[in-house]
């Protein structure tokens, strides 16, 4: 009798250590994004307020990310990539369509960032950051206005200007300089830009990327070639840094939150992107990482510094002459083959 009172009562202890454990075991959801991108204080409240673990890990380029779910083997809930790799992702069926009635926070995002060409009917995507490519200005070793790309092939300014080490952006610089849409499919045009690129390139300090904010704050450029919110951060570094938009029009990004076919916890994504867009914790976020945010309601309760910067918050006129990327996958062989033409080239 006392051996199986033992037994049930051993039985007993094991039922309470396996309720406890699974008990134990917290929902989670897997976001991937890009590298400082994201407050990680937003994400602990975020798993305070919902229960939900994040397991975060980060990205360097759009190709990384799409690499990466190609090759499956990951499952993913919640990724952050720009408007032409939405558009590709949602032509391979990359991607779900979000349940709305789970995101309510959506109403708080400014309409003119929707029905945008890379999602046309706002199925996929969230907006998240937004911003401009620019030409930042050292302001005490440039005596010329800096309103076009021309200023980038001044020779007076050889070792002076940095370009970003990316195909896509560099060769629509060149693009712009020579008023082409950064989104041509001409041949002869994107060989127009190649040469124009070879031709400054002995006046090329270095093609740099994440790198250009520490060079261009510590002085050792002129000019370089960035991205709006990395603008932000310098100039709050280095006072003495200028951000402009050329006139002959630029690259007007977005980076947006979308749910991928393989995720396994669309509902917890939903949640997560409904929290995300949230004014509170959109202006705690932007502020913490100098990007540009789509809510208005955000935009007001920033320092005064950003919400009135005209570097994050240009006016509209300012990005009327600007175009959103495209999918360039059609013709992704003749961008390698001229940026290995231009990177190979002493």
């Amino acid at each position: 009798m006392k051996k199986r009172r033992f037994i049930l009562l051993a039985l007993s202890l094991i039922i309470v250590i396996m309720t406890v454990g699974c008990g134990e075991k917290k929902e989670t959801i897997n976001v991937y994004n890009w590298g400082d991108y994201i407050d990680k204080s937003v994400l602990k409240d975020f798993e305070e307020e919902y229960g939900i673990k994040v397991n975060y890990s980060m990205y360097e380029t759009n190709e990384d990310l799409y690499i990466k779910l190609k090759q499956g083997g990951s499952s993913y809930d919640v990724i952050f990539p720009s408007d032409y790799m939405i558009e590709r992702m949602i032509r391979e069926d990359l991607l779900v369509k979000l349940n709305k009635d789970n995101i309510p926070n959506i109403k708080n995002i400014d309409e003119k960032f929707f029905n945008l060409d890379f999602d046309k009917d706002n199925d996929y995507s969230v907006p998240y950051m937004w911003g401009t490519v620019g030409i930042i200005y050292n302001k005490t070793k440039v005596d010329d206005v800096v309103d076009s790309w021309n200023i980038l092939w001044n020779e007076k300014y050889k070792d002076e200007i940095i370009m970003l080490n990316s195909q896509r952006d560099t060769l629509a610089v060149a693009l712009k300089k020579l008023n082409y849409s950064m989104n041509t499919r001409n041949i002869k045009e994107l060989e127009e830009a190649k040469e124009q690129l070879l031709i400054q390139k002995p006046l090329v300090y270095a093609y740099l990327g994440d790198e250009v904010k520490g060079a261009m704050v510590s002085g050792e450029a002129a000019f370089a070639v960035v991205w709006s919110g990395d603008a932000v951060a310098m100039i709050r570094d280095n006072p003495d840094l200028e951000y402009a938009i050329p006139k002959e029009g630029t690259n007007l990004w977005f980076d947006s939150m979308v749910i991928p076919k393989s995720a396994k916890n669309k509902e917890g994504a939903e949640k997560f992107i409904n929290f995300m867009a949230r004014p509170d914790i959109a202006a705690r976020n932007t502020d913490y990482i100098g990007y540009s945010t789509p809510i208005p309601e955000a935009v007001e309760m920033l320092p005064e510094d950003i919400r009135n910067s005209k570097v994050a918050y240009p006016a509209d006129e300012e990005i009327e002459n600007t175009e959103i990327f495209h999918d360039p996958s059609d013709i992704i062989t003749e961008y390698d083959r001229i940026w290995t033409e231009i990177t190979s080239q002493d």
